[in-house]
């Protein structure tokens, strides 16, 4: 029997489309195109201020002399990490557990002045958490090094123990930015996507279980389960909703992303004071909206062990967390903010930068000046005393008068204060 002859398609069969993957070309990272000189105010017992070995603390802003155009800068719990104007990195603090990214023993004060780490590339962003730096490179490598530790102790930064030198921690992404918090790293791929690592116990990896935040969890076989935590990995998401991210933050111990094209922002980790704007005050252990930072247009959120400050596109900065020590900035009689409140002594001055310390605030107006409060035990608001500030205090001092500061970064128990000055770094200035 013949063959049945097939009738002849007349038109190409539809073929359906692909979906674009979604690609961002670049992130919000700190503007590092002006140049300045570096101040530094409170504890400086291990070499954190940078201001040699003779000077173990600061009440009033001082002058770290360097020899490189400063772009920015990050103070880690113990440590601070600077980045010049050629990408290079500097350190200087404690390198008990390799903070600083460069070998120390054996060197008389290294610890105590900077020292250039090397890297194999142009650095375009830096990031310092309590006992670990991070630095972002222009072709989208990160290198970090130190360590990372949870209740248990020190957790390492790879199954091998601490990194005293820069390693590749995430391979096969383009990253374009990154943010540290006390013992974790959060990173934002080209393609929106968010990874993190170090400890998930409050939850600030957004991706284990609460029974899974543990290196010690069950479900983990030996050292598989430190591996897993250890590893970038992506955040956990419903495949339903297709999210993508244009930027994240870290908080000490959580993390905040924002969806592109949105206003909306996923919090996940400690929220026992309301920090991440979240109703429960349970920690969250995945990716959750958080209605209440839903509501603004954010340009910058930093948050502190217990409160976060943020600043939205009209210059408005905004308080949520705990009260004590005044680190809220809403006046002596407030009590804990469980929802973002303005900071009304500001109202009338366009903020351009804030930042946290574990429990201290500070803000950065258009002019150029310095407010700082919150804990003052250790000089760290360089008001001149050790006295708390329950308001936004101008911060003077004579290494500031003919300067303008545009960006601050606050530690454990010291700040670090980036300003521009017409004789940047020079070394006749009086510390």
């Amino acid at each position: 029997m013949a063959t049945k002859r097939r009738r002849q398609a007349t038109t190409e069969p539809a073929t359906k489309a692909k979906r674009a993957k979604f690609t961002l070309e670049n992130a919000t990272l700190p503007e590092i195109t002006t140049h300045g000189v570096v101040l530094v105010t409170g504890a400086g017992d291990v070499g954190q201020l940078g201001l040699g070995p003779d000077i173990l603390e600061k009440k009033r802003p001082a002058l770290v002399n360097l020899e490189h155009e400063i772009v920015d800068i990050c103070a880690g719990g113990m440590h601070t990490v600077c980045l010049t104007s050629k990408g290079k990195v500097l350190t200087f603090g404690c390198n008990d557990e390799g903070a600083l990214g460069r070998i120390t023993e054996g060197k008389e004060d290294a610890e105590f002045e900077s020292g250039e780490v090397e890297l194999p590339g142009k650095v375009i962003q830096i990031s310092a958490g309590d006992s670990h730096s991070a630095a972002l490179l222009d072709n989208g490598q990160v290198f970090a090094w130190g360590t990372f530790r949870d209740s248990h102790g020190n957790m390492g930064m790879t199954l091998k123990g601490n990194e005293r030198l820069p390693f590749e921690i995430v391979r096969d992404l383009h990253i374009i930015k990154i943010a540290s918090g006390a013992d974790h790293i959060v990173f934002l791929t080209n393609h929106g996507e968010v990874y993190t690592c170090g400890c998930a116990e409050q939850g600030q990896l957004g991706r284990t279980t609460e029974r899974g935040s543990s290196r010690n969890a069950r479900s983990g076989i030996g050292k598989g389960q430190l591996a897993k935590l250890l590893q970038p990995g992506p955040i956990s998401l419903k495949p339903s909703l297709k999210l993508h991210f244009d930027n994240i933050w870290s908080a000490t111990y959580g993390t905040f992303c924002k969806v592109a094209n949105s206003d909306d922002i996923y919090v996940f980790g400690l929220n026992n004071y309301f920090q991440l704007g979240l109703k429960s005050m349970a920690p969250q252990y995945m990716p959750k909206l958080s209605k209440e930072f839903s509501k603004y247009k954010w340009t910058l959120i930093s948050s502190g062990q217990h409160h976060t400050i943020a600043l939205d596109e009209n210059g408005k900065a905004y308080a949520i967390g705990r009260k004590e020590y005044g680190r809220l900035g809403l006046g002596k009689d407030c009590q804990d903010a469980t929802e973002l409140q303005l900071i009304t002594s500001l109202d009338d001055k366009k903020i351009v930068h804030v930042a946290c310390g574990s429990t201290t605030s500070f803000a950065v107006t258009e002019e150029g000046e310095l407010y700082g409060w919150g804990m003052g035990t250790n000089g760290q608001l360089g008001t001149g005393d050790e006295d708390d500030c329950e308001l936004p205090t101008l911060i003077k001092s004579k290494q500031l008068q003919d300067r303008k500061v545009y960006r601050a970064s606050s530690g454990g128990q010291h700040t670090v204060i980036l300003a521009v000055t017409n004789s940047n770094n020079n070394k006749g200035d009086n510390v």
